[in-house]
C-alpha cells in the first residue's frame, strides 16, 4: 500500500474519531471501515490481526454502551465546543500517557471547558458530573475504543 492510500486511510480514521464526538455521524463505523480497507489492501497477517482486534473492541464497546443509560447530552447543556475540548483532552491524554491517559484527558477537557464557561471549581465539577451522567460515559467508551484502534493501526505502520 502506497503513501497516498495510507494517508487516505489515516484521514478516514481521523474523520471517524471526530465523528464519535458529533451526534449523528457514525464515527466508530468510519474507523472500522478504514481499517477494513487497509487490511484488504495490505495482505499481511498483522493487518488482519488489527482488523479482528478492531472488530472485537468495537463489539465490546457496543455492549458497554448498551448497559449505560441512554444519551441525553443536549438536555445536559453539552455544546459542540464541549465535545471539542473533551476530544482534544482525550487525544492529548492518549498520547502523553499511552492508552490509559485518554480517560483522564477526556474528563479534564470537559472540566476545563466548564471551568472556563462557569468560572468556579464547584460548578465545573457539578457540570462534569451532569455531562458524564447524561451520556458522556457512552461517548467516552466509543472514543476510547476508536483511539485504541487508531493506536494499533499507527503502531503496525510504525513497527509492524
Amino acid at each position: 500500500m502506497g503513501a497516498p492510500e495510507l494517508l487516505l486511510v489515516g484521514v478516514v480514521i481521523t474523520a471517524g474519531l471526530v465523528g464519535v464526538l458529533v451526534p449523528g455521524v457514525p464515527g466508530s463505523w468510519l474507523v472500522w471501515a478504514a481499517v477494513l480497507w487497509w487490511a484488504l489492501k495490505d495482505p499481511r497477517p498483522v493487518a488482519w490481526a488489527v482488523l479482528v482486534g478492531a472488530t472485537a473492541v468495537l463489539l465490546l464497546a457496543r455492549v458497554v454502551r448498551w448497559t449505560l443509560p441512554p444519551r441525553r447530552l443536549r438536555e445536559s447543556g453539552a455544546t459542540p465546543a464541549l465535545a471539542g475540548y473533551a476530544g482534544a483532552g482525550a487525544l492529548l491524554g492518549f498520547v502523553l500517557l499511552p492508552v490509559v491517559g485518554a480517560v483522564p484527558g477526556f474528563l479534564a477537557g470537559i472540566y476545563l471547558h466548564e471551568r472556563l464557561r462557569l468560572g468556579r471549581h464547584g460548578e465545573a465539577m457539578a457540570a462534569l458530573r451532569t455531562v458524564m451522567r447524561a451520556g458522556g460515559a457512552g461517548v467516552l467508551t466509543e472514543l476510547f475504543a476508536c483511539l485504541l484502534i487508531a493506536g494499533a493501526w499507527l503502531g503496525v505502520l510504525r513497527w509492524g
